[in-house]
């Protein structure tokens, strides 16, 4: 090989490799300095906003507890729903007539007394007899409608649900919904009953 040839070469290499340098150097820039991409972890280049969080109100008073010999059904209802603890629980004779197995009152309350939410819940021996008892409910309501729809656990059909604004004014609503052989009738003012109702896990 020539000298000619050799300094060809050797400025060919050197050019090749200053490139090179040069690349890396502008890439590097526009990683850390401009626009920062590199510093963002959001994909796309875009920082990801935080994202503001609603964690369910806890009561402000503390539930009730239930007496020791309180039976299966009377247990399963919640210490709480949302901000509502559970502050009285005492056996009910509103819906004897239709002869449930048993029957229970119970008032949820936020510690406002406005904004408390009465619940009876009854069972019956079977489904039929408990949809003949949501039936019966569910056509003495009066008002309008806020919501109806099918109750479903694990993905099975087990009742009905409607819930009404009572005919004065629509200050105050009714929840009723049927689980299987349990109905269910939750009252208070509307905003109580629409927060209530669909949080309630039975």
């Amino acid at each position: 090989m020539t000298s000619e040839q050799k300094s060809s070469s050797h400025g060919k290499l050197l050019a090749v490799v200053t490139a090179a340098a040069l690349v890396i150097v502008l890439a590097l820039l526009s990683a850390f300095v401009w626009p920062g991409w590199a510093m963002n972890k959001g994909a796309g280049g875009t920082k990801q906003q935080p994202v503001a969080s609603n964690p369910a109100p806890s009561p402000s008073i503390k539930a009730k507890e239930l007496p020791q010999d309180s039976s299966p059904l009377l247990k399963a209802m919640p210490d709480n729903v949302l901000g509502f603890a559970r502050t009285e629980a005492a056996p009910s004779a509103n819906w004897t007539v239709a002869s449930p197995l048993e029957e229970y009152s119970l008032t949820y309350s936020t510690g406002n007394m406005s904004k408390d939410v009465t619940l009876v819940v009854a069972q019956w021996a079977g489904s039929d007899a408990a949809q003949r008892q949501y039936e019966m409910l569910t056509q003495a309501l009066k008002g309008q409608d806020v919501a109806t729809g099918g109750v479903k656990v694990s993905g099975t059909s087990t009742g009905q649900y409607i819930v009404k604004t009572d005919a004065n004014k629509g200050k105050t609503a009714t929840a009723i919904w049927r689980n299987d052989t349990v109905v269910f009738q939750a009252t208070g003012s509307t905003d109580s009953i629409k927060r209530f109702y669909p949080k309630f896990p039975l």
